[in-house]
């Protein structure tokens, strides 16, 4: 009884983790549409969602990945996973609150090797998978997202130079629709499948499904939905930063950024990488501002932001290691869960009444003042 209470608690965090990735990710996906104007915020994040949702129907390769290739599956158990899973969520949280673009697969993966660590020790992590399987590609992607959209962009400026700004504008605006939501299709195709794959390693620890098996139908719905609800939600802090703060984009950028992101996230999901999506947007966009002139990115903003990604492993590691520490100060069974997951779901609504009464305090003071 207690594994199937805390395999349902898992279930539901892993769900709230996918939730949290799409509103964190939504910038990933339509900053850059929403800056140049090529789209309405409400109408890009709506198509967002929506493509987010399909995308993640479209390949399994990534959800293999966490599965399979981060740690011992036979040394994994539902608490470890939950522990896992708290520490991406807090995470990823965190750098919502400040605005920073930070990895939501990166806050995963930490937060579950953090737990293992705590739990197991080193023997039951997959060194050799986190390299080549996360850091590898954490390294290359945005390197290659950068040259590529500094390529694309070069490419575009010498075709249409010497042409009317005004109509090629709005040509591009139109190509920014198309590939924002290719992009939007390569978000959910790569990341809503790290939610499938942490589900389905609990799903093996605690014995309802065997270490070859495949991801259920009902997960890979499950995710989608999730993602997908998360993206529409909107992760508005951080489509500032990635929209207008570290350059400021016209819509041939804009296209050129997309279209580069577009196709390392593919090239990467169809190899099973749990890539960082925001690693390589971001890269990206800074490609398509510096290859118009270095001065155009604000690299004082990038510098940030690089920060935010040097810390999420270790940083997520350790919640994700002190939470399992706190559960298992219960026992083995449900208890230690169920508190953690209390407390969270508490504290995340002391936040949300706060917030609430500021903006009505606000709301107060603005009726009194007219």
């Amino acid at each position: 009884m207690d594994q199937d209470i805390i395999l349902f608690i898992v279930v539901a965090t892993a769900l709230a983790f996918d939730f949290t990735n799409g509103f964190h990710d939504t910038a990933n996906v339509v900053a850059t549409s929403i800056s140049t104007r090529a789209l309405n915020p409400r109408v890009a994040v709506a198509l967002a969602a929506v493509l987010n949702f399909v995308g993640a129907f479209l390949s399994l390769e990534v959800a293999s990945t966490i599965a399979n290739n981060i740690v011992d599956q036979s040394a994994v158990t539902t608490t470890i996973v939950f522990a896992g899973l708290v520490g991406a969520i807090v995470w990823n949280l965190v750098t919502w609150y400040f605005g920073l673009p930070s990895s939501s697969s990166h806050a995963l993966i930490g937060g579950v090797v953090g737990a293992m660590f705590v739990a197991v020790g080193t023997g039951a992590i997959h060194g050799d998978g986190i390299v080549s399987k996360v850091l590898v590609p954490a390294l290359i992607a945005p390197l290659l997202a950068f040259a590529a959209a500094g390529l694309a962009i070069t490419f575009a400026y010498r075709i249409v130079g010497k042409l009317a700004p005004g109509p090629v504008s709005r040509g591009f605006r139109v190509g920014q629709i198309f590939s924002g939501g290719l992009l939007a299709l390569a978000h959910g195709t790569n990341d809503a499948q790290k939610t499938m794959g942490i589900i389905t390693l609990a799903l093996i620890s605690s014995g309802h499904l065997g270490a070859d098996a495949t991801v259920p139908t009902w997960v890979v719905v499950s995710a989608a939905t999730a993602i997908a609800l998360g993206t529409y939600m909107g992760g508005w802090r951080i489509i500032k930063t990635m929209g207008s703060r570290i350059i400021k984009m016209d819509a041939a950028q804009g296209f050129a950024a997309q279209g580069a992101g577009s196709a390392v996230i593919l090239a990467a999901t169809h190899f099973g990488y749990p890539l960082s999506t925001t690693h390589t947007i971001s890269g990206a966009v800074m490609g398509a501002g510096a290859a118009k002139r270095l001065s155009a990115v604000r690299w004082g903003v990038a510098g940030n932001i690089l920060v935010a990604w040097v810390l999420t492993l270790p940083a997520s590691a350790f919640v994700g290691g002190l939470v399992y520490a706190i559960t298992h100060l219960f026992g083995d069974g449900a208890l230690g869960p169920i508190v953690v997951a209390a407390a969270g779901v508490a504290l995340v609504a002391f936040i949300f009444a706060r917030r609430l009464q500021k903006g009505a305090a606000i709301t107060t003071t603005a009726a009194e003042s007219a």
